[in-house]
């Protein structure tokens, strides 16, 4: 990851690794960029401009609760069924089942 890249991009970075299918939190976001600021993760989600080619539908509560997307909550959700991810009253069924973790070459590139 580029040093000069600012925390936003970093963020989206990072979210093109998370595969079809599968889910992380803003927690486990801001854990591979050596951070604790999770809340500053949700807020570069909600500012994505690039919905189709940066996935932030992918990122979850750390509960497994879907959470807010620009689009509505009903599209995460229709997004994320689509993909295969399993969903109950708005939460992921199974959350470590479908839970993508960083790997340290994902985060260094």
């Amino acid at each position: 990851m580029n040093n000069s890249q600012s925390f936003k991009q970093k963020c989206y970075a990072l979210l093109k690794f998370i595969p079809e299918g599968k889910v992380t939190t803003y927690n486990e976001i801001a854990r591979a960029l050596h951070s604790k600021a999770w809340r500053a993760v949700g807020s570069a989600m909600a500012s994505n401009k690039q919905l189709f080619t940066v996935p932030c539908h992918r990122v979850v509560r750390s509960d497994g609760a879907v959470g807010q997307y620009a689009l509505g909550s009903g599209k995460k959700i229709a997004l994320l069924l689509s993909e295969g991810v399993e969903i109950s009253n708005g939460k992921i069924n199974n959350l470590e089942k479908f839970m993508h973790r960083f790997s340290s070459r994902q985060v260094a590139s």
